[in-house]
């Protein structure tokens, strides 16, 4: 199991943050309790199988509803 931190672009809007946990949680192969979208620091923490998933799948996700993710680190 890997934890991931994502960056993304500002966020504007208490409902980009809907779109983008909604987004994240439809991944298969992420822990849907882990996901946690920071509204104020334009971030998303979550925990994945990386035998499921690579973080390139859950910056795709992300990227499909609109928003621009920065960087990611994952450990």
């Amino acid at each position: 199991m890997k934890s991931a931190t994502i960056q993304l672009e500002a966020l504007t809007c208490p409902s980009c943050l809907q779109k983008i946990e909604s987004a994240v949680k439809s991944v298969g192969g992420v822990v849907q309790d882990s996901v946690k979208v920071m509204f104020n620091a334009s971030k998303v923490k979550l925990n994945f199988d990386e035998a499921t998933v690579s973080i390139e799948d859950i910056e795709k996700a992300i990227a499909k509803v609109g928003y621009e993710v920065q960087k990611s680190s994952v450990k």
